[in-house]
């Protein structure tokens, strides 16, 4: 290995305190570049052979993320040689690695996802705190789906705070501290109901959370994401499921029925439309099966 190497990966462990996880990744994708220079010293690579061995890795088909994240290695190796007065340039600025492909979110089918809410996920010999927070979890479910909510806003809402149920709408504060209203549908308002007028019986010292746990705080996500594990398995759904994918399947089902990317986007909260297009993808791949099962030249012989 070279001394530089050793003397930047000093730095990063002393002076940055960066991790051992860190360290080795950053160690991996150095002795890559050592490799690389076959000899010549790392101070003497110039662009162009950096570029080719970008190439080479992905000649070998390691993944666009790993691409990148050694590049990042380079770039701060050379950036640090630089500083030094070692060499002049960086010569992996201006390097790109390969487009990582972008994974489409897993979305519950239409029939999945009724088969997740209609009908209670009751547990065996359930004791009647057991049945109430039943009807608690169904309500979280409902609302979920229903409105395209995130964990942290459905968990951090209030009573009665942002909810609605005369309006049919919830008001949600998401990301960049921006406020948005979305609309409740009807089962999900009917669920809620259920569960508010069970909610006093858990309610501990005014607190004000619309979800609360057994001992009358506030609900925390990771409560909520084993909670729907626990019933989408017991409601044979078959997949995993998690609050996200519930996120995912309404803005599914609703392009899907609607076609109003634009709306989507509002009741999503995201602030760019690119963020929503996704959704377009999964909705062509919905079509695409219905071409696949219908179209009698679809099929393959």
């Amino acid at each position: 290995m070279d001394a530089s190497v050793e003397g930047f990966l000093t730095e990063l462990e002393i002076q940055r305190r960066a991790s051992p996880h860190t360290l080795d990744a950053y160690r991996r994708d150095l002795v890559r570049l050592t490799d690389l220079a076959a000899g010549t010293e790392l101070s003497e690579l110039k662009t162009p052979q950096l570029r080719r061995g970008l190439m080479q890795l992905h000649a070998q088909e390691l993944a666009p993320r790993s691409i990148a994240r050694t590049l990042s290695a380079w770039r701060s190796y050379y950036a640090w040689l630089a500083r030094r007065g070692v060499i002049a340039l960086n010569p992996a600025d201006g390097l790109r690695a390969p487009k990582r492909p972008r994974a489409l979110p897993k979305a519950l089918g239409i029939d999945q996802a009724a088969a997740l809410l209609d009908g209670p996920a009751t547990l065996p010999n359930a004791s009647l705190a057991n049945d109430s927070l039943q009807v608690r979890d169904a309500a979280i479910f409902e609302l979920f789906y229903s409105s395209g909510l995130r964990l942290s806003e459905l968990v951090g809402l209030d009573w009665p705070g942002g909810l609605d149920l005369d309006a049919g709408e919830v008001t949600v504060t998401g990301k960049r501290q921006k406020t948005r209203k979305v609309p409740v549908g009807d089962k999900a308002l009917t669920a809620l109901q259920a569960w508010l007028k069970l909610r006093p019986q858990f309610l501990r010292d005014e607190q004000p959370a619309l979800f609360l746990g057994r001992n009358g705080t506030r609900l925390t996500p990771r409560q909520v994401e084993s909670r729907l594990a626990q019933w989408a398995q017991r409601q044979g759904v078959g997949v995993h499921v998690h609050p996200h994918m519930l996120r995912h399947s309404f803005a599914s089902h609703v392009l899907q029925s609607s076609g109003d990317l634009r709306a989507v986007q509002e009741m999503l909260g995201h602030a760019s439309i690119a963020a929503t297009q996704i959704y377009t993808h999964l909705d062509f791949q919905h079509l695409a099966k219905i071409y696949d099962a219908a179209h009698p030249r679809a099929k393959k012989a």
